[in-house]
């Protein structure tokens, strides 16, 4: 059952002063950038920062390219995670964590444009109900250029949006904004919004980054030309 407005949730106590009032100001920050801008890496950087300082938390991710419930990077890096289902209340799981003794700090929310909006309402919850720091990672746009739900939603509650500054380059140079579906060597306009790919050149199904020039007009560069 959840909190009343205007109560403390179950385990709450702990992180608030003895004038009731928050021991720091939680925030719902949104980390977002194109594939291989390394916002995996920067999730776990982030959870092993928190941890040292003693902080704890919980790492989650949704469709993690392992199709396993850990966060995985490109460079090797790994870590178990809590798989978000459709069902999964985020409230419910920090609650639950506390009920077993276990203080929650903050979330480390990966793969986040593939959470439902629902999600990201209990997200906001968590920093302004229970004082729970969110960092929330990933895409912005789909293959078509269009915002994820949850991306939207994240734009307009979170306290603070950064773009990851890793730079991630079009094969012609120019900066790559957007991901680009390919299947049979061309760009994919239709489909399910979330298919799962891979970036390699010899996958059957697989995704670019482009510039918006180029995922415009659908053109993969040389190689896809010559292979």
């Amino acid at each position: 059952m959840l909190a009343a407005p205007g109560d403390d949730p179950v385990g709450c106590v702990a992180a608030r002063g003895v004038d009731g009032r928050p021991a720091h100001a939680a925030a719902l920050r949104f980390y977002w950038g194109p594939m291989d801008c390394g916002k995996s890496t920067m999730a776990l950087q982030m959870n092993y920062n928190h941890a040292r300082q003693g902080r704890r938390g919980l790492v989650t991710t949704r469709i993690d390219r392992s199709l396993g419930p850990q966060v995985t990077t490109r460079i090797g890096l790994a870590h178990e995670a809590i798989e978000i289902t459709d069902e999964l209340d985020l409230r419910a799981l920090v609650r639950e964590a506390w009920a077993d003794g276990v203080r929650v700090d903050y979330l480390i929310c990966d793969e986040a444009s593939f959470y439902s909006v629902e999600h990201v309402e209990q997200m906001a919850e968590l920093v302004d109900s229970y004082d729970v720091d969110v960092y929330a990672f990933g895409l912005a746009t789909d293959f078509r250029s269009c915002l994820f739900p949850a991306a939207q939603r994240l734009f307009e509650l979170a306290d603070s949006v950064a773009r990851i500054q890793v730079e991630v380059l079009c094969w012609c140079g120019r900066e790559g904004l957007l991901n680009a579906r390919v299947a049979g060597g061309r760009v994919v306009r239709e489909g399910e919004q979330v298919v799962i790919g891979d970036t390699v050149d010899d996958a059957d199904l697989r995704y670019q980054v482009l510039c918006r020039r180029h995922h415009r007009t659908g053109d993969l560069g040389p190689r896809s030309a010559g292979s």
